[in-house]
């Protein structure tokens, strides 16, 4: 641990853990530069990057500022919002499994989303209901869970049997949508960054430039003390209910809007937090190396998803749902060799 200090202010790092944050950004920066270059319309890396910054023609202007840029821009914004709210649960629950996707939040968007379906309403009215439906979901969760506080384990139980039953709720939604709104309705369930534009992108934007300052810089230290435990937190000066009840707000917001701007993307959110943790080989929540993780993998998913299946592209979400399905079947073997299940 390192001590790093501007004026009046310090911050403590992680050597490696800002290396593999740095790595992480390189691969999401050089991935979404050659997305922007792929398609029918082919442009070289060098003038992809020499038109992102005023220098290309007309025509490569419009294909990449225009048609290519806020897929890409929504992608690593996603990644991003549901890595840290990934890292953020499964710190407050303390338990690898702690995900939104797992613990029933984008069920709840979804079913705010398939609502505003059955009721006809446009596409801005869909994502205002995904949002509106992932913070219900929040709410409910934590009453059915509080006990005087809220326990991780009870957390985790209660998020999964509200899951359950939201998936049921959304099965029985599509059945009372009409054809064609059901197909976009299943398409927007499996995850998928297709068509996504700057409409798209902007308010995930803006609640990350919110809530990211908050969490990593107000919140982060309070964080750390509140994994040593309650006792030890209050000791410190740290209220555990306030902060655990303001952060899991921040995680069910972003994931909610991450769900909004590109559908429920499957175990993203689940896997990010745990594969920063393994490579910086550090302990505490590495809220900010998982977000550069999530916003790195779910570019790539993307890429990959559009490029190497032949020319049949498919949602970002299975891609993403076939490798985090089999991290979790990983982990889950992991844990049980470990004595822990």
């Amino acid at each position: 641990m390192k001590t790093l200090r501007v004026a009046r202010f310090s911050v403590r790092y992680r050597p490696r853990a800002l290396a593999v944050g740095a790595a992480a950004v390189l691969v999401a920066l050089g991935t979404g530069v050659l997305a922007l270059g792929r398609g029918d319309y082919p442009i070289a890396p060098g003038e992809v990057v020499r038109t992102l910054f005023g220098g290309g023609s007309a025509a490569e202007d419009f294909v990449v500022n225009q048609l290519r840029l806020p897929r890409v821009a929504t992608a690593l914004l996603v990644g991003a919002a549901l890595a840290l709210a990934g890292a953020l649960f499964q710190t407050l629950v303390r338990n690898p499994l702690g995900s939104p996707d797992i613990l029933g939040f984008t069920q709840g968007a979804a079913t705010g989303a398939l609502l505003v379906v059955v009721a006809g309403g446009s596409s801005a009215a869909l994502a205002g209901g995904a949002v509106a439906g992932g913070l219900a979901t929040g709410v409910l969760i934590y009453a059915l869970a509080w006990r005087g506080g809220v326990q991780g384990a009870r957390l985790v139980l209660v998020g999964i049997g509200t899951a359950a039953i939201l998936t049921g709720v959304n099965g029985y939604l599509l059945t009372r949508t009409q054809l064609m709104d059901a197909a976009r309705a299943v398409l927007w369930l499996t995850g998928s960054l297709d068509g996504r534009g700057w409409d798209q992108a902007r308010p995930l934007a803006l609640a990350l430039a919110v809530l990211v300052p908050l969490v990593l810089l107000v919140c982060g230290p309070a964080l750390r003390a509140l994994e040593l435990g309650d006792d030890a937190a209050s000791g410190l000066g740290v209220r555990p209910e306030r902060l655990r009840v303001a952060l899991l707000g921040a995680a069910v917001l972003l994931a909610s809007l991450a769900a909004a701007a590109a559908g429920p993307v499957n175990f993203l959110a689940l896997t990010a937090p745990q594969l920063a943790r393994r490579i910086t080989r550090a302990p505490g929540p590495n809220l900010a190396a998982s977000m550069c993780t999530g916003a790195a993998l779910l570019v790539t998913a993307d890429f990959a998803a559009q490029h190497l299946f032949g020319e049949r592209q498919l949602p970002v979400g299975v891609v993403t749902g076939v490798l985090g399905g089999g991290y979790l079947v990983w982990l889950l073997a992991t844990q049980r060799r470990a004595g822990r299940l």
